[in-house]
């Protein structure tokens, strides 16, 4: 017998340990949209240095990296207030991660917003592949966008799947008027 027929608490723990994964990325991601400029910089160092030459093998894949940190550094020295909208996206991220205390708490009355949130991982690939040409992002770096999505979706998938006895066993049947 698994856990998804056995014992409830045993599911709730894996429930929530699968939760705790998405929430601890989610943040994390979110956290890593304030420093774009030092962590831009850190990459072009890392595959240009002499310990992983990303140059000599991979030549786009750095002329990307270096364009990137050059439009982020040059756009935060002339235009600083534009990285207010990054600021932004990591407070949705954190905002987010927030909400998931509900389903941290009590999964099963919280339910919808685990499948909120699949949606929304689903909704990651479209938004990538629609306004990625529009913004000029080469397609392979849309597929590491789409990622977040695909990556996303695989803890909350879990869940859902393993909260369905439980949730079947919650619902009340609703009287006949």
């Amino acid at each position: 017998m698994n856990d998804i027929d056995g014992d409830p608490a045993v599911v709730l723990r894996k429930v929530r340990r699968w939760l705790w994964l998405f929430l601890v990325c989610l943040v994390l991601s979110g956290l890593t949209a304030f420093p774009l400029e030092t962590e831009t910089r850190l990459l072009v160092d890392f595959a240009t240095g002499p310990a992983a030459p990303l140059t000599d093998h991979l030549p786009g894949v750095t002329a990307w990296f270096e364009r990137v940190h050059t439009g982020i550094a040059e756009t935060n020295e002339r235009y600083p207030f534009l990285a207010y909208g990054t600021d932004w996206l990591a407070f949705a991220h954190l905002v987010i991660g927030a909400a998931f205390w509900g389903p941290l708490k009590d999964p099963v009355r919280n339910i919808w917003v685990i499948r909120w949130a699949a949606l929304a991982c689903g909704a990651v690939i479209p938004l990538a592949l629609i306004c990625g040409p529009l913004r000029g992002i080469p397609l392979a770096w849309r597929f590491i966008d789409m990622s977040f999505g695909v990556f996303g979706v695989v803890p909350l998938l879990i869940v859902l799947r393993a909260l369905r006895p439980l949730e079947r066993s919650f619902r009340e049947p609703v009287p006949a008027r």
